[in-house]
């Protein structure tokens, strides 16, 4: 229970920062309604618990028995995630325009899909085990947290089809989108760190 308040931060970081699903749900909002990109929500969300599941089943029972290759990897999951603040940190907003044509029809299907070719998702799974788990950690505790972050993940999708069905006029401004990425930024860079050096 103590690594739960920054998983949960973290699920909610990686969900709704700035990624090809988040823009893709986006323009879906924005050419058909946010109610059309909750398929596309949903799928997405559901094959990223499941990939943090197959990861964390498999490699908790495998590599995580050894301490070393645990250190590695919480070692490597940090260094990624505080490449990822660098990279949201310093990123542009994202396009508001022209970029609706592509996902007319995003299903649900397309967008699990996409996790499974998405290498931001395969990070954020390997993280989260790296950081999250440990060789003590159980298989219910694995697949609370692949369904604590795929519950997370859905307000989080949904709120960028809310932006492209109107909300989005709240971020209209480059500087107003440039404050966003750096507050979600540095919230990410402190989970990161909080995890990995919390007792």
């Amino acid at each position: 229970m103590s690594s739960w308040l920054p998983f949960t931060l973290f699920a909610f970081v990686a969900s709704i920062t700035p990624g090809s699903t988040n823009l893709l749900i986006l323009a879906q909002g924005t050419r058909h309604g946010w109610k059309s990109a909750l398929a596309a929500v949903f799928g997405a969300s559901s094959a990223a618990a499941a990939i943090v599941l197959a990861v964390g089943w498999g490699l908790t029972n495998t590599l995580l028995a050894d301490p070393i290759i645990r250190r590695l990897m919480a070692a490597t999951g940090v260094v990624w995630l505080s490449w990822l603040v660098w990279r949201l940190y310093h990123s542009p907003p994202p396009p508001m325009e022209g970029s609706t044509e592509r996902s007319a029809n995003f299903s649900a299907r397309q967008s699990a899909g996409l996790q499974l070719v998405n290498p931001k998702t395969w990070m954020m799974a390997l993280s989260v085990v790296g950081v999250f788990t440990g060789a003590e950690s159980s298989a219910t505790e694995i697949a609370v947290l692949a369904l604590t972050f795929g519950v997370v993940a859905i307000p989080c999708l949904t709120l960028w089809g809310l932006m492209g069905s109107g909300v989005a006029q709240w971020f209209r401004t480059p500087r107003q989108w440039q404050w966003f990425n750096r507050t979600l930024a540095l919230l990410l860079l402190l989970v990161a760190w909080w995890s990995v050096l919390a007792p």
